[in-house]
Order: C-alpha cells, then structure tokens, then sequence
C-alpha cells in the first residue's frame, strides 16, 4: 500500500482528539511559549495520527513542530509516539551545502593557507623524465620525415647568386624576427632593474604571503616560465585559486596553492633546549698541575674554608 494510500485514510477519533496531550509533549520538549496554535493533523495508518502546531522560536519561520500520537488496538489510551521539528511547505531552509572544492574561488586563499591538489587535476602533467626520448641513433618519426621533405621541395634549384630574391630563410633579419629582436627599442638596464623591483615588492619573498608558503614557486608545478633575462628570477603564476593567477612572480614568491601543498612534509623543528639546574658542576679551588702548582685536597679546601 502506498503512503498517499495510507494518508488519505480517516483519522482516529481518539488520536484525532488527543490535541493537549500532543500539545503538552511539543511544549515539553520545546519549552513554553515556543509551541503554536494547532495547525492541522494527517493520519499516518491505523490509530496512529499526527499533530502539527505553529513554531514561535526566532529563525525557525515556516517550521512547525509534528507530534505523531497512536493507541493500541481495541485501547481507549492514546500514548506519544515522537515530537520533532520539521519545516513547512514555506520554511525557511539552509542552502543546500556544496563542497569546499566547489565554493572556492580565486582570490578566497590567504597567508598561510594551504590548498591541496588533486592528483589527477587536469592542469598538471607529469614533468619531462627523459623515459620517452628516443636513441642517438634512432630512425626519425613519421611527421619529422614529411617536414623534411616539404623544407626540401621550397628549396629552389641554383646558387644563391642566381636567385631573384634573397631567401627570407636564413638571413639575420629573419633571425632577429624569430627571436623578437626585430623591434625599434628594447628594455634598458634600468627598464629590466625597474620592472624586478616593482615585481619582487608585489609577488617576492619578503611578502607575508610568501612567509607562511610551504614553499616557493621555483618547486611549484603551476609555474609558467618567461623568456629572457628576467625569466631567471621571474615566472607567470597559472593557478586560477592563487592569489597571484596572472602575474608575474619571483621564482622565491609562494602561496598555499602550491602544486605540491598536500604532500609536502613539515621541516623538523628542532627541540627546544634543556637546561638542568639539578646537577652540581665540580669547580677547583686551585690551580690544577698543569699550571706549575699542586691543586688543594678535599681536606685542605675543607680547612681552609673553616679558617676563613
């Protein structure tokens, strides 16, 4: 039988009656004052009914207070069955909760915070190993050997004197090209030292929150590397809940979200030191016999003391 079955059968009489008495176990369980007026019953199967009555506790709006009342068969005494507090049609309800992986966002992350990373997170890859690359002397790939090819078929047949255009392939301005050297000015010395220091007082070592980091960004998986002269102090922070995501930072600058934070061991901390003030350190009275004179006797010290 199902529950619509079974609740849409008539009430009791004698549970449906039992008011005060459902009434009495709310207040006893909510305390005085707490409990409404009745708000209905529903009869839940044979001779077992419940009550539901008003909730006056503040922040409880729309809750109501269900006391399930039932009596024996073929008794005239109706006892309690249970008395709780569930919400109404229109209570007011907590959100549903979400996981703590899914309410972070990018910037919640503060000094001394960790996050760990999953093992399988997408956006790391295991590091290059040196497993997969292929013998001094072995045979190309396939993909390798069409480039090859297709380089050989530009080649124009002739000596370079002969040629109509000079090649773009090979020459220093395509060179300089390739390399982002083409261009009209460059950073000076002082344009690189500027930029460093701007940098490191943002994102270096000295920040708190590099303090209370497990460990720098050097180590981190989520690193980006820059080219040139400042890629050997500076990289591009990639991870999207750091912080940092975006910026450039000192290869020394760090953050919770270390790619490694979740197995990172602690360094050792060192014990803190003993001293023992219950042990009595023997110190001479004379000089010993390395100095050219005879040291006292336990005697002679004891009378000497006695003399003084």
């Amino acid at each position: 039988m199902s529950a619509a079955t079974t609740r849409s059968r008539t009430p009791d009489r004698l549970c449906a009656e039992a008011v005060d008495l459902a009434r009495a176990a709310a207040e006893e369980v909510a305390a005085p004052g707490i409990v409404g007026a009745h708000e209905g019953l529903i009869s839940e199967g044979d001779r077992v009914v419940t009550h539901y009555f008003g909730c006056g506790e503040p922040g409880y709006r729309g809750w109501r207070w269900a006391v399930t009342v039932a009596r024996a068969s073929r008794a005239k005494i109706v006892t309690v069955d249970e008395a709780v507090l569930l919400p109404g049609p229109d209570a007011l309800l907590a959100p549903e909760w979400v996981p703590w992986s899914e309410r972070l966002r990018p910037g919640d992350m503060g000094p001394g915070d960790l996050l760990p990373t999953d093992a399988e997170d997408l956006r790391l890859e295991p590091g290059y190993s040196g497993e997969e690359e292929p013998p001094p002397n072995s045979v190309v790939s396939e993909e390798m050997a069409d480039l090859v090819e297709a380089e050989d078929a530009e080649v124009t047949a002739g000596a370079p004197a002969a040629q109509p255009v000079v090649p773009a392939r090979g020459t220093i301005a395509a060179i300089a090209e390739e390399l982002g050297l083409r261009r009209a000015r460059v950073l000076s010395r002082y344009g690189l030292h500027s930029a460093a220091d701007r940098w490191e007082e943002s994102f270096g070592a000295k920040t708190p929150m590099a303090q209370a980091a497990p460990a720098s960004c050097m180590s981190c998986g989520f690193l980006a590397r820059i080219g040139g002269s400042l890629g050997q102090a500076f990289g591009v922070c990639a991870n999207e809940f750091s912080p940092a995501d975006g910026h450039v930072v000192s290869l020394a600058y760090g953050c919770g979200g270390h790619s490694e934070a979740a197995v990172m061991p602690k360094p050792p901390q060192p014990p803190p030191p003993v001293i023992d003030e219950t042990r009595v350190d023997p110190f001479p009275l004379r000089p010993s016999p390395d100095s050219g004179s005879v040291p006292a006797t336990e005697d002679e010290s004891s009378a000497e003391l006695g003399h003084s």
